[in-house]
């Protein structure tokens, strides 16, 4: 009795992570599995074009705002941005991307959100350990990581991510031009959101306005999990998880509701 019970157990355990496991197979094999080197391109290639500009933003400046290498100043900067920028837009796109997948009863909509976040999010996140940690090995940087700070950085920068990119999957498939004008929107803000400079040095004036922008918090943070005289007075966690959240329950609770309708329009 026991043993047949049991049996049946591991059939019917798990489906949601066995859909999204699915589903992180499928994208690979799609994104990765034409390609010579496969998934090994997914880390070369933001790698290779971190490192590439690193080094020459490096040859070019010399002094930087903070600390004695200019490469993970700039490393610390860029990689939360890019972590952000792909991973929220590879989200925001999963119901498309997984649309015949989703006329399967196994498959829901939160299982193809979670399953391109935690692909894409753990690419970015072994890249951004490479970066650092190169630059660790190859520069005089004077830095002293705490662990545990850079883990909290990191799961700033992938909530955010999960927020913003499940928001603006409804959106997308409410209104497409929306996604003409998201692209339009992050143009800018590579450049206000403290990659090149440490906000807290500007006027005060443009600190109260730049807090808005939950991303130079999460900058902040790395920033500061490697330099620990830096403490900057402006950092808000509760503020990136409030945005967060309050982005991921709206984008949940609206794609809840519509998202087959919005699909199969």
């Amino acid at each position: 009795m026991f043993s047949s019970r049991a049996a049946r157990i591991p059939a019917r355990s798990f489906p949601a992570l066995r859909a999204i496991g699915a589903l992180i197979l499928r994208e690979m094999s799609a994104s990765y599995g034409r390609s010579p080197g496969g998934y090994l391109w997914a880390l070369l290639e933001p790698i290779g074009g971190v490192a590439l500009l690193t080094l020459f933003f490096s040859l070019t400046f010399h002094a930087p705002p903070l600390g004695a290498s200019f490469a993970l100043f700039y490393a610390t900067g860029l990689l939360p941005f890019m972590l952000f920028s792909d991973v929220q837009s590879k989200v925001a796109n999963a119901l498309t991307y997984s649309r015949a997948l989703l006329a399967y009863p196994t498959v829901s909509f939160v299982d193809a959100l979670i399953a391109r976040l935690a692909l894409n999010a753990l690419t970015k996140l072994v890249v951004s350990y490479l970066v650092l940690h190169g630059c660790l090995l190859m520069f005089d940087t004077r830095a002293s990581p705490d662990p545990l700070r850079i883990f909290e950085a990191a799961g700033l920068a992938v909530l955010l991510s999960f927020g913003i990119g499940t928001l603006n999957c409804y959106l997308f498939l409410r209104a497409p031009v929306w996604q003409q004008i998201w692209s339009i929107l992050m143009r800018p803000m590579f450049l206000i959101s403290g990659v090149f400079f440490l906000t807290d040095q500007l006027p005060r004036w443009a600190v109260d306005t730049l807090w808005f922008n939950p991303l130079v918090h999460v900058i902040g943070y790395l920033r500061r999990s490697f330099f620990p005289t830096y403490q900057p007075d402006y950092l808000s966690a509760f503020y990136v998880i409030g945005v967060s959240l309050v982005a991921l329950a709206l984008g949940l609770l609206a794609l809840r509701r519509s998202y087959r309708v919005l699909l199969a329009r």
